[in-house]
């Protein structure tokens, strides 16, 4: 792999000074210091052998699962093994901004193949290549609905709470006041919508599956929206729209949602990448890279990038987005991603995780005082009900190499299958569960 040029001691102490901070511990000062160490032990005048060594004796403290039943926004899926093999060459991992078209035409032309799948996947008209996050995509889709007379935003408390999270951060600073819609039952309420979406309403944003891994009805809201002279938004988990409807079949304006599971591993939660597309009239909103074919005077085809006159380092503090970096290596390997599964193999996926997760929680609920939380159907994801602390199930199989649900409370976890999940391992846990439950019983 290539070599970055890197900054000097005193350049590192330039901007350590800029940013007023006097040593690099300082950026991560609001990091909890309990996670932080402070130095190796390790002696001085120790070969790299030797220091390889030491390293792997550190890692292997960590705790590695055989089985993970756990997603909450990041989801242990398959990665074909040309993903890896594909986007970990060199000409790729090392690019960054292609500002000169006329030499940057292999990573432009990945971009425009991602907004093409991209768009493919969502239904919608044009999408873009640069956003973190999932997250950030959801708070970048509610700015770019605002308007001079249309400046609050509705978001279902079904969402994940970090991007609620996210999202409440963004419109701060930006001065668009968020209204959560109440859930009812594991689903956004639709009922307290009508008294929430009043003239001054400029989106919505709901997302199908939920935080729960409940379905939404999503055209009921999109329509609800929409008389309201509202944009909808749709926040959509991509592996899902290999098998159900797409955002644009459901009334949305903006489709967006976070795309770690197309090829990305956990990774200790990121580098992740976060899609956002939309229809048409709303390309001039859309934030950062946008990546376009045209020709050369030639007649020969080309890709260039469009529309940059809104990015944040030109338009400076009057951009309407902050975000000018490029996320194309992460954008990369979800194209490889969606060329190596294809329309059938993310079908596939999209099968086993709905089946499995009904698998799995149909085995749970077998075992006396497990219930499911919610009535309505699910994708992947699902919350039980214990008898039990939910925290101290998550201990007891943590011993076994199983990472439990996520718990939600004290007697509430939320469970995730994948592809991965296989049925010896779906069994297991479930016997794990109703060993547990009998010796609570005790």
């Amino acid at each position: 792999m290539g070599h970055y040029v890197i900054s000097t001691p005193a350049e590192q102490q330039q901007m350590l000074s800029a940013l007023g901070m006097s040593s690099m511990k300082d950026l991560f000062r609001d990091a909890p210091q309990e996670l932080l160490l402070d130095q190796l032990d390790i002696p001085a005048g120790k070969s790299e052998l030797e220091v390889r060594r030491a390293m792997e004796g550190l890692a292997a403290e960590n705790r590695v699962f055989s089985s993970i039943f756990r997603g909450a926004g990041a989801y242990d899926h398959y990665i074909p093994a040309i993903v890896k093999q594909i986007t970990g060459k060199e000409e790729f991992v090392t690019a960054y901004t292609p500002y000169q078209a006329e030499i940057s035409q292999g990573i432009l032309q990945s971009i425009f193949e991602y907004q093409t799948m991209i768009c493919e996947l969502t239904g919608m008209d044009v999408s873009n290549a640069s956003v973190y996050d999932g997250a950030t995509a959801a708070a970048e889709a509610i700015i770019m609905c605002r308007s001079r007379k249309k400046n609050k935003a509705l978001v279902s408390a079904a969402l994940h709470p970090d991007t609620i999270s996210t999202i409440q951060t963004y419109c701060h600073s930006a001065g668009i006041p968020v209204e959560l819609v109440p859930v009812k039952e594991g689903r956004t309420d639709l009922e307290a919508l009508s008294g929430l979406l009043t003239e001054d309403v400029s989106c919505l944003l709901l997302s199908s599956p939920n935080y729960f891994g409940q379905w939404e009805d999503a055209a009921a809201f999109a329509d609800a929206a929409h008389q309201a002279g509202a944009k909808f938004i749709l926040n959509v988990n991509p592996i899902a729209l290999g098998l159900f409807q797409t955002p644009a079949e459901l009334g949305a304006d903006i489709a967006v949602g976070e795309g770690q599971p197309l090829g990305m591993p956990l990774a200790f939660g990121g580098p992740y990448l976060g899609f956002m597309a939309a229809k048409a009239d709303m390309t001039r909103q859309l934030p950062g890279r946008i990546v376009g074919e045209t020709l050369d005077v030639d007649g020969k085809r080309g890709y260039v990038l469009t529309l940059q006159a809104r990015e944040q380092h030109i338009k400076r503090e009057k951009a309407s987005s902050s975000i000018c970096s490029n996320q194309a290596l992460c954008a990369l390997t979800a194209s490889v991603y969606l060329a190596a599964m294809g329309p059938e193999g993310l079908a596939e996926a999209a099968r086993q995780c709905y089946s499995k997760a009904h698998y799995l929680a149909a085995a749970l609920c077998r075992i006396p005082g497990v219930e499911l939380v919610y009535s309505g159907d699910y994708f992947n994801e699902f919350v039980i009900r214990t008898p039990f602390c939910a925290c101290e199930l998550e201990g007891f199989l943590a011993e076994h190499g199983v990472l439990s649900g996520l718990p939600l409370g004290n007697k509430q976890s939320l469970w995730c299958c994948t592809e991965k999940s296989s049925l010896e391992e779906m069994d297991r846990v479930a016997a794990l569960v109703a060993q547990y439950a009998e010796e609570v019983a005790k």
